[in-house]
């Protein structure tokens, strides 16, 4: 009976995942099977984040009050950021229009994006922000919001615009202010977080990184690579067969692997990722979890982690040796797009004020 079963399990996991063909005109597939966006599917993301950009209710602050002179509506707090629900998913919803100028220059939406974030995006609005964010407690965004704004920076500091970079300039105060916070928090944090939500540690690395590597921040980057290590370097055996979680718009496990592709040599790579996600845990990441409620702002998390999944999927499928688990990843990584692109766009706010973001993020990110 054990051997029945021990090839039983063993079939099961041989079966391949069979790329689903693409009929999607939002998306267009390349020669080496990786979804890429198209300038149809650009221009319906950017209109879901510019309809949400100056929204400012419903609206979640998440601030600490010291006195009752911090109440104040989200457009004095955040004047550059107090649309689409939260402070974070507005940072992403710039990010994401910036990304789509500079990825479609005849974007329909092109002179409505430049037009509204000139007003966003202006010094003075950039100072408040900078000035608010100096002042909130030490965990405020920490690292998810954090690492959003600073992946907005790399946009705009690896664009050749006049727009770009008077808002990359804009920006600087708020981008000084964030990587002070980095530098500062992560010398104190032994242990990191690993749940598959916002503190997340290893997303708000690998976003931090990719600044660092993008604007030549080398403190930055010697801190990250140096925690990244301490943190992660002997790990194995990745609790796979855990994810999801509930309420996870991260995946824990690949947003490690994800950060770690980006530190450690390719060769090296390979054999930590050998071990940290050895193929019977790395099976129990191949298929999309099932989201069962859209109108559930908890639940539709689960929609994220799809997406999540799948740019970590693309970051990491280059750097593996084996050509079949290479196309099992891509696959896997087409599959959980598949599932989740056609539902980011609902009459449900709870998930339209954030996803496209990801979407964008896992259609068009480089390893």
């Amino acid at each position: 009976m054990k051997n029945y079963f021990t090839a039983y399990l063993f079939l099961l996991l041989a079966v391949p995942i069979v790329a689903q063909k693409n009929t999607n005109p939002y998306l267009r597939t390349s020669p080496e099977g990786r979804l890429h966006l198209t300038q149809a599917g650009a221009s319906h993301f950017a209109a879901l984040a510019l309809a949400c950009l100056q929204q400012e209710y419903p609206n979640k602050l998440n601030q600490t009050l010291g006195t009752g002179a911090d109440l104040k509506e989200p457009h004095v707090l955040h004047p550059a950021f107090f649309g689409c629900y939260d402070w974070h998913s507005s940072v992403h919803g710039h990010w994401m229009l910036v990304r789509l100028l500079k990825q479609f220059p005849d974007l329909p939406q092109g002179g409505e994006i430049r037009k509204k974030l000139n007003g966003t995006l202006s010094a003075k609005n950039l100072q408040t922000e900078a000035a608010n964010f100096r002042s909130a407690s030490k965990s405020w965004e920490r690292m998810y919001g954090w690492s959003w704004l600073l992946k907005l920076a790399e946009e705009l500091a690896t664009w050749d615009d006049a727009d770009g970079k008077k808002w990359l300039q804009n920006l600087q105060p708020l981008t000084e202010a964030i990587t002070e916070r980095y530098l500062d928090f992560l010398p104190l944090q032994t242990y990191p977080v690993r749940t598959g939500v916002h503190p997340n540690t290893a997303f708000g690395l690998s976003f931090a990184l990719d600044f660092a590597n993008a604007t030549g921040h080398a403190a930055l980057k010697k801190m990250i690579e140096k925690r990244a290590l301490d943190y992660y370097l002997t790990d194995t055996d990745c609790p796979a067969d855990w994810e999801p979680s509930g309420e996870d718009f991260l995946s824990a496990c690949l947003e490690e692997a994800n950060l770690m592709r980006r530190v450690l040599p390719r060769k090296e790579f390979g054999q930590w990722f050998k071990h940290f996600l050895p193929k019977r845990k790395l099976a129990a990441l191949m298929h999309p979890a099932d989201v069962s409620d859209r109108s559930d702002p908890k639940i539709v998390h689960l929609d994220g982690l799809n997406l999540s999944r799948a740019w970590c999927m693309y970051g990491i499928y280059p750097f593996i040796k084996n050509k079949k688990q290479r196309k099992r990843m891509l696959e896997a990584a087409e599959k959980h797009l598949q599932a989740t692109i056609p539902n980011i766009a609902s009459e449900h706010y709870e998930g339209t004020h954030w996803l496209a973001s990801f979407a964008v993020y896992a259609l068009s990110a480089e390893g």
